[in-house]
């Protein structure tokens, strides 16, 4: 019974994004919502120019009507899901004034720095708080041992940076075709096998809510992509990423899980940090994806190649979680 919930979750949020893009995308085309393209990036992404944005509204929606449906039809509604919804849609509240900013205004870099970090904390600080009214544990645990450590206030912090790292790294991603949401599929899959494999069914069916999402997105957003999921979509996916990692104890098995996400944040680190001190760039440009393209990958060979790391790198951290 359980097994088929949690595949007519992933099935209806298919389809409510597969039915509400195609009613966006002109939506968003008449509202002259384009995306702007920065000029300093690779010269084969002007042509890009234009293409609608804010395409993260119909992931957001799909993800709240499949989990609160799935959840009031089958299943009493929780405070995991409840959490969950308030970390997707509050980032994603984020990355759509961050978008709008950038759209309507005119401003390419959208919010400052400083607006977009005071937002991301307010969120994590609320999530944290809902998750010690729930009475999580503070400790975390090291894969493939018994070995645990409380984190105790500290874990507050770690909240933070979680969230807040992991929606600034996801949101790096999201810089070519499909990428993002390809990736993005692959890494909510592998935490509904393994909040399954915990019994944590909520959680599951949240995660299987987000990939049923994103690969609806997908068929519009796949190359050549009709619609882009702006800062709207990256930002809410990031946050709920996070937040299902610190829900299902697995906040160190991120880094494997989320590890395309973990590889384009350290090549801009890198980066940047090569430029300021020896005056010379490690890589054509960053992220790591605009470096292969430069090298002459094609848009399409980069985009699958990051796909199928990705999904190595999910069977590992399942591997690590339930059979080590």
């Amino acid at each position: 019974m359980l097994e088929r919930v949690l595949l007519l979750t992933l099935v209806l949020s298919f389809v409510i994004a597969v039915i509400l893009s195609p009613l966006f995308i002109p939506f968003l085309r008449r509202l002259k919502f384009g995306q702007s393209i920065r000029e300093e990036g690779p010269k084969s992404h002007q042509k890009k120019s234009g293409t609608p944005t804010m395409g993260g509204i119909v992931i957001v929606l799909s993800i709240l009507f499949a989990s609160l449906f799935i959840s009031l039809r089958f299943l009493a509604f929780s405070q995991e899901i409840a959490l969950l919804l308030l970390v997707t849609v509050g980032f994603g509240l984020v990355g759509f004034l961050d978008d709008y900013i950038k759209v309507v205004k005119k401003r390419n870099l959208g919010l400052t720095s400083k607006q977009k970090l005071a937002g991301q904390l307010l969120i994590a600080i609320l999530f944290y708080f809902g998750l010690r009214q729930m009475g999580l544990s503070t400790e975390v645990a090291i894969p493939a041992t018994s070995l645990s450590l409380d984190f105790g206030w500290f874990y507050l912090p770690l909240v933070i940076v979680m969230l807040v790292g992991a929606s600034n790294a996801v949101n790096l991603t999201d810089g070519l075709d499909g990428l993002l949401a390809g990736t993005g599929a692959v890494a909510f899959g592998a935490f509904a096998v393994l909040a399954w494999n915990l019994e944590l069914i909520d959680v599951s069916i949240f995660s299987a809510a987000v990939v049923g999402a994103v690969l609806g997105f997908l068929v519009f957003n796949a190359h050549p992509a009709k619609v882009f999921m702006g800062d709207t979509g990256s930002l809410a996916l990031g946050g709920a990423l996070a937040a299902i990692a610190i829900m299902t104890k697995l906040e160190i098995l991120l880094i494997i899980i989320g590890g395309v996400f973990v590889i384009e944040t350290l090549s801009v680190i890198i980066q940047v940090i090569s430029f300021k001190t020896r005056g010379k760039r490690v890589f054509k440009m960053s992220p790591l994806h605009h470096h292969y393209e430069l090298s002459g990958w094609s848009e399409w060979r980069v985009v699958v190649t990051f796909w199928f790391v990705g999904m190595v790198l999910a069977v590992i951290g399942i591997y690590i979680e339930v059979w080590m």
